[in-house]
């Protein structure tokens, strides 16, 4: 599962693209699919598109709330990091 610091790189990504394009929403594709393995299902990153519109196959960016979303079990749900036990 994601680790803070991929989740860091994905958000901050998208933070690049999305001031790169200045659209009100921008679907890319997936770049981080061969280096972070949690990110392989998700052929496109869609980022600040509506959930009701955006594929339940891709992985949303809401840069509002700054959090990642993915469909699961018939509901967006958010990402969160693994807890690490030390």
């Amino acid at each position: 599962m994601p680790t803070k610091e991929e989740m860091k790189r994905v958000m901050d990504w998208c933070e690049k693209v999305k001031a790169e394009r200045g659209r009100a929403y921008v679907i890319e594709r997936n770049v981080f699919r061969d280096e972070i393995e949690w990110m392989r299902r998700f052929p496109l990153i869609e980022i600040d598109r509506p959930m009701t519109d955006a594929s339940r196959n891709n992985l949303i960016y809401d840069s509002r709330l700054k959090q990642l979303w993915q469909f699961l079990n018939g509901s967006w749900r958010r990402i969160v990091p693994d807890v690490e036990i030390k």
